[in-house]
């Protein structure tokens, strides 16, 4: 084989490129730490023997504070940990939570690394999300204008409580700093102490929402008063963290994961609805909002076990009780969950009660556990009182009751003020062009037409084109608020990343699912669009509801004006009947999407509650 020549050589070696790292999902926060000396060690101590030595110190500070701090805490989906790791042969401290839709998880987060940054002076904290550099994102109206997101990477530390940033080596004004790479940063940290910058301005805009803390870390849970299966009840009492999964199970269901609800057979349920306790359950605040908001048919198997009583409060705990339960249920019979280590230890708790080797809790034991019940206030926010608290009128004045309604966070008020201030003062900054929105994408450069437009143009309306709003991103953000998946593909046919083997199976699974039930979908439509046809409800040339309308309709439809063989059904019959199957149709929906639901929404009308149990 001939030798490859030197061109050839430096094409094939420019082929190969370095694998980039995986960027950090969304819901998480990445995190490391590294022992960073102020002073040089002694030349006769072994650095990574004593590196090693004093990030196990930090890990045990790390655990006890865990233990004072977040002794009865419960995560939305994962806790703080910190292990030991090597990379491109440096050793640190790292750690990733995924916090889910609780933002207050990812500040905890925040919290502990600070104070462990105060009880260990030479550990540097280095600390991201999904939106990068999050720290700076807080405190954006207070940085210098050289601290770019592009240049941002390993500039932004934390250091004995305190907000570091590292400045570029020549700061000159109008003159964007230059990237740094992490043993850049090290060494800066080490050897030029002068270019790192502790700014108090910047330094609480980024800390802000810590000001409340450690207080407001048991006021990010809720205990609330369920009525559960009494196996519930103990599984529960053995390891409060398990309500997460199962709300998240609940919230996140899908029809495969409500096939074991669909059942009548009691017998067929990993957590039979009977032997109903009354126990205090915590949740995390977003999830017991998760499950309040929710609308959720009664399965089956449930239809008779929901309380008749006109005492909201006893229905109430019944209601979150029964979706806990289908929350387990699912958790615990979806294929998905079964490599999951949470479900792995449910399973073992009850494989023992099966045993014999555990045993359910008496009424008597129940009666000494705990029954907190905390109020419900800070749910309840109208539009109304939105506005108020936005205004600053939350507040009684001269000693006065608050009036009723208003917020039962404080904290939340605060928040709202702060954020119309922050907004207010970007409007009224002349300077501040819409490039400061960071959720308007760049338009693509490419227009329909072909034709150069001027990045100023104005149409004939006065709109600012560049300016103008972004249907599709909108709507992006609206389904990361609401917890939908954003990474589905657009209706223009872009295409997002491709799915692991697990989410396709899970999608495949989803479309075969989809088919099966497609006969009994079609069989229904033709039924309700025959008895609608019937009615005369899908005629579009109806004149009236007079009985001469319905006369001449009959004659339209027959021809010569025979209507023997046609039913003279009065209009409040037809509305009966066309109401009555698209509830049906509702119900059959089980909270998921179908045909009566997206009815109802291109006709902008609310789904209705089923309060038939109530």
């Amino acid at each position: 084989m001939a030798p490859m020549s030197q061109e050839d050589l430096e094409w094939f070696k420019s082929t190969f490129h370095p694998i980039p790292k995986p960027e950090i999902p969304d819901d998480c926060i990445d995190y490391s730490l590294y022992y960073i000396p102020s002073s040089p060690a002694p030349a006769v101590v072994d650095e990574v023997a004593e590196t090693r030595a004093r990030l196990v110190e930090v890990q045990r500070t790390s655990a006890e504070l865990v233990k004072d701090l977040l002794k009865d805490y419960i995560w939305q989906r994962e806790s703080f940990r910190l292990e030991i790791t090597k990379d491109d042969g440096v050793t640190s401290l790292h750690g990733r939570t995924n916090f889910g839709d609780s933002i207050e998880d990812e500040w905890v987060v925040v919290y502990l690394l600070r104070e462990l940054s105060k009880k260990h002076k030479d550990i540097w904290v280095k600390a991201v999300d999904g939106d990068g550099q999050f720290l700076l994102v807080e405190a954006a109206a207070t940085l210098p204008a050289w601290l770019e997101p592009e240049v941002a990477d390993n500039r932004v530390w934390i250091n004995q409580g305190q907000l570091v940033i590292i400045k570029p080596k020549n700061e000159k004004k109008g003159r964007m700093a230059e990237q740094i790479s992490l043993a850049d940063a090290k060494n800066i940290i080490a050897k030029e102490p002068e270019r790192l910058m502790r700014s108090t301005m910047v330094q609480e805009e980024a800390f802000y929402r810590l000001r409340n803390y450690p207080k407001q870390i048991s006021e990010n849970l809720h205990s609330a008063l369920v009525t559960i299966p009494r196996k519930v009840a103990f599984l529960l009492h053995q390891k409060p963290a398990y309500i997460s999964a199962a709300v998240e199970a609940f919230y996140l269901r899908d029809p495969i994961a409500l096939r074991p609800l669909r059942s009548k057979d009691i017998d067929s349920f990993i957590f039979k609805p009977e032997d109903f306790v009354t126990v205090s359950v915590r949740f995390t605040r977003v999830g017991y909002a998760q499950l309040k908001s929710q609308d959720f048919p009664v399965p089956n198997a449930w239809t008779d076990k929901l309380p008749s009583t006109d005492a909201r409060a006893v229905y109430d705990r019944a209601e979150i009780g029964m979706k806990v339960s289908c929350g387990f249920e699912m958790l615990l019979t979806d294929p998905q969950n079964q490599d999951k280590q949470t479900v792995r230890e449910m399973k073992l708790v009850l494989e023992d009660l099966d045993t014999g080797d555990e045993q359910l809790p008496t009424d008597k034991d129940i009666g000494t556990w705990d029954k907190r019940e905390d109020d419900e206030k800070w749910l309840d926010i109208s539009f109304e009182d939105l506005d108020r608290e936005l205004k600053g009128k939350g507040k009684a004045k001269d000693g006065e009751a608050p009036a009723d309604g208003s917020f039962g966070d404080a904290n939340a008020q605060e928040n709202l003020q702060r954020i119309v201030a922050q907004f207010e003062k970007f409007l009224n900054d002349d300077s501040a062009g819409f490039e400061g929105a960071e959720f308007i994408d760049d338009y693509d450069s490419d227009s329909d037409d072909g034709e150069d437009e001027d990045e100023d143009e104005v149409d004939s309306d006065g709109e600012d084109k560049e300016a103008s709003f972004d249907e599709e991103e909108f709507s992006r953000m609206m389904k990361e608020m609401m917890g939908m998946p954003s990474g589905m593909p657009s209706k223009s046919g872009l295409q997002g990343p491709p799915l692991p083997s697990a989410s396709r199976n899970r999608v495949e699974e989803l479309d075969s699912e989809s088919e099966d039930d497609l006969e009994q979908i079609q069989e229904l439509s033709r039924r309700m669009e025959a008895e609608l046809k019937g009615t005369g409800v899908l005629d579009l040339n109806r004149k009236g509801k007079n009985a001469g309308d319905k006369q001449a309709l009959a004659e339209e439809k027959s021809g010569e004006g025979e209507n023997e063989d046609i039913l003279d059904l009065e209009d409040e019959d037809i509305d009966i009947n066309f109401a009555k199957n698209l509830l049906e149709s509702l119900q059959g929906q089980a909270g998921a999407a179908g045909p009566a639901g997206s009815m109802l929404s291109m006709m902008n009308l609310p789904i209705p509650k089923d309060d038939r149990h109530r």
